[in-house]
């Protein structure tokens, strides 16, 4: 009997849109009401502050004073909408640098009286800016939800098998964790898949709901380059049985030249390299391959 060959990613192409899960979306104006309502307190004591701040960065500092996480996260997004919107939420929120940020930034900030002017002029609550900070509230959701999926997945399916890594949030594996000599010791991932104490692949889990462009290529130039270091590693170490997932979904997927880039990297990894969607995890990441 003549074994039929397995499908590659490219071969998905065709009907591409059937193999993408799509997450659930929200309308509107229908969330304005939520928005609203979760965001006001917010915005009430990002006022207070601007009137009682001398100056921008002084009203950065106050933010940074704020012990409640969440609600200091909250307040950075506010102050980078109205004062220096040149800097990234991952900068201003972390409070140990709050000197170096005032010093090397100062100079970016709108003055306090234009700020003050500015947030005046606005209604309390401010529908628009609401909405711009409910967009932030589930960002991440979507590649949690794609992660636990999969590890459900690969437990009804592969029952044998041991999947570690984090559900949903939680520190990334690192790949000096899996093999202490690696290359690239702080290489994070999502996943390693294991049966009996014996590593049979390592996986990177993402929700592509919207990229192309410059993030299009970085996305998959990473990725190239991160198999490049796997592949030259296991073969090094005689670990040529190990594979390497990319688990990725979403629309984001049908833009651009995102299939064919990972079509090709699928190629690059001759066999040991496997691209696939949630709908194709049950065809594609199998027994036979994953122990092969």
């Amino acid at each position: 009997m003549v074994k039929r060959k397995e499908k590659c990613f490219r071969d998905y192409l065709s009907d591409a849109v059937n193999w993408i899960t799509l997450a659930n979306g929200e309308f509107y104006p229908d969330i304005l009401p939520n928005a609203c309502e979760l965001y006001k307190p917010v915005l009430v004591l990002f006022g207070q502050y601007v009137r009682a701040s001398e100056s921008s960065p002084a009203l950065f500092r106050r933010i940074c004073e704020i012990r409640q996480a969440w609600m200091r996260i909250q307040l950075a997004r506010v102050f980078r909408k109205y004062v220096c919107p040149s800097l990234s939420v991952e900068m201003l929120k972390k409070k140990s640098d709050v000197d170096i940020i005032c010093s090397r930034f100062n100079r970016e900030f709108r003055p306090i009286q234009q700020v003050q002017e500015a947030f005046s002029s606005r209604p309390l609550p401010d529908e628009a800016l609401c909405v711009l900070l409910w967009e932030y509230k589930d960002r991440g959701k979507k590649g949690y939800d794609l992660t636990e999926r999969f590890f459900a997945m690969v437990h009804d399916q592969l029952p044998d098998y041991i999947i570690d890594g984090p559900i949903r949030s939680g520190r990334d594996i690192r790949m000096g964790s899996v093999w202490p000599d690696f290359s690239n010791p702080d290489r994070p991932a999502d996943f390693v898949i294991r049966k009996a104490g014996r590593v049979l692949a390592v996986g990177f889990a993402r929700y592509d709901g919207d990229r192309g462009g410059a993030q299009e290529d970085d996305r998959t130039g990473g990725y190239r380059h991160c198999a490049s270091e796997f592949l030259a590693y296991t073969r090094k170490r005689g670990l040529s049985g190990v594979k390497l997932i990319f688990l990725n979904d979403g629309p984001g997927l049908l833009l651009g030249s995102m299939w064919s880039d990972y079509s090709s990297l699928e190629d690059f990894g001759r066999g040991r390299i496997r691209v696939a969607t949630l709908r194709m995890v049950s065809e594609r990441i199998t027994r036979d391959w994953l122990e092969g």
